[in-house]
């Protein structure tokens, strides 16, 4: 996406001769003649980047006053002042107040280019710095599995449209990461990922957090998130837990790509592109009367349903490595997991996902100080499970050694096949006897292979 550069020159030669200069760059440019001009142009959209004239003729501000005025509104635009009067103390002041830099006219051509490609690229850098501070993650998408596979693959397909996109699945999933690597990998990339949490706020907070708020002299007001998203992306996060009163006002805001803000009358344009998620069944919530049905068809124009951890439990141990690393603030991680307690996790559901795993590896780092995690060393909740599959011990003794050795050979055997989601080959692999021979084994116990993989795929989609 092209940055958008707002010229304010009170000189028609100066607006015209800058303009077609930067979009021989590539740049996409707006012009202004005076502060009043200007003002109204940013309450519109806030560009890229602003070149501001000091000194103009028939305007209520001068170049200076109208920095600090922008620069109050949108802090992370930068400003490039010009002025043909131009003097040291001028320039002085100018950068006191947070101007990028000065240039004098007449000007070079390539100074003002440069000029122009460094301040775009220093709010970059600030923006995505800020980001990263902000959200304190790691975007990585973890795994080789075939189920991740095919998300990677869905991801570059949808990156590469401004579609919007909604994302599903049980809670957990790894929802707003999938919508940061969409974003990563868009033309939207160098704007900003903007984050509102349905659920959290009420109507009335929702509507300015989303729109903005304006007093009726026109300035001073709170940039909503629709603003702030302007040439990047904004993700509604839990979108079925948005209320009804905001859900009209987010339908026309998306449908014409303008709004207005509480207390103002300007119309503001933006270009967001909007991806929303749930852990929700939205169409039960449309038929409870919840969630609007225009408003998740407008939203759902690319559904992608995320898998839950059950459905490629073959990652477990990369990601307990990633995790493991992140919890050890990136450095080489200490710790590392016994086969035995990998096969311990497989065997396990679940339930919280991927954020349950991370959690329970957060978990391991704070309680257990030693350097190889056993089975034994895994909190209650995980192996509560396996404990189960084995707390008929006294019943087993109770039987003839050929029925009880069945009994553990099938309860066994169950138990590695739901650790890889009915996959005989990885089963067969794992357990060290050839896929024929394993085949011939679950035979000889009775094992129902087709309501096994019936059950892996039932969890699969769940």
């Amino acid at each position: 996406m092209r940055a958008e550069i707002l010229i304010v020159d009170d000189e028609k030669d100066i607006r015209t001769m800058l303009s077609d200069l930067l979009e021989d760059e590539g740049y996409s440019c707006r012009v202004a003649a005076n502060a009043t001009d200007a003002r109204q142009t940013v309450q519109e959209h806030p560009p890229a980047l602003v070149i501001l004239d000091i000194w103009m003729q028939n305007s209520d501000m001068d170049g200076l006053e109208l920095q600090k005025w922008m620069r109050n509104l949108y802090p992370n635009v930068p400003a490039i002042m010009i002025s043909g009067h131009g003097n040291i103390e001028t320039a002085v002041q100018a950068m006191k107040d947070g101007a990028y830099d000065f240039i004098e006219k007449p000007f070079k051509s390539d100074r003002l280019i440069l000029l122009v490609e460094r301040a775009l690229a220093m709010a970059r850098v600030a923006a995505e710095n800020a980001e990263l501070k902000k959200t304190a993650m790691n975007t990585e998408i973890i795994g080789e599995s075939q189920e991740i596979a095919q998300l990677r693959q869905s991801i570059g397909k949808v990156a590469q449209f401004n579609s919007r996109v909604m994302l599903t699945g049980a809670a957990g999933t790894g929802k707003e990461l999938i919508a940061r690597n969409i974003h990563a990998l868009s033309d939207r990339k160098n704007g900003r990922f903007v984050t509102v949490n349905c659920a959290l706020l009420s109507p009335d907070q929702l509507s300015a957090e989303l729109f903005g708020t304006e007093a009726h002299d026109g300035r001073r007001r709170i940039v909503g998130l629709f603003e702030q998203a302007h040439g990047g992306t904004l993700y509604f996060d839990e979108i079925g837990d948005m209320p009804l009163e905001t859900q009209g006002k987010l339908v026309r805001a998306l449908q014409e790509q303008r709004f207005r803000r509480l207390g103002g009358d300007i119309e503001v344009s933006v270009d967001v592109r909007v991806i929303s998620a749930s852990s929700l069944d939205l169409h039960e919530e449309i038929e409870n009367g919840n969630l609007r049905e225009d408003l998740f068809y407008r939203l759902s124009v690319v559904p992608l349903q995320l898998p839950s951890l059950s459905a490629y439990k073959a990652d477990i141990p990369a990601l307990c490595r990633h995790f493991m690393s992140l919890a050890h603030n990136g450095h080489k991680a200490r710790m590392t997991f016994t086969d035995e307690a990998i096969a311990v996790m497989q065997i396990y559901d679940w339930p919280g996902n991927v954020t349950q795993l991370k959690n329970v590896v957060d978990w391991l780092v704070i309680m257990v100080d030693k350097e190889v995690i056993e089975a034994d060393d895994l909190p209650p909740e995980i192996t509560g499970k396996t404990a189960q599959a084995t707390s008929g011990f006294d019943y087993i003794v109770g039987l003839p050694i050929k029925v009880a050795r069945e009994q553990f050979e099938a309860q066994y055997l169950l138990s590695q096949l739901d650790r890889f989601n009915g996959n005989i080959s990885k089963t067969a692999n794992f357990i060290g006897m050839e896929r024929t021979a394993l085949h011939r084994k679950l035979k000889s116990l009775n094992v129902d292979l087709d309501k096994q993989n019936q059950k892996s795929n039932t969890k699969s989609v769940k």
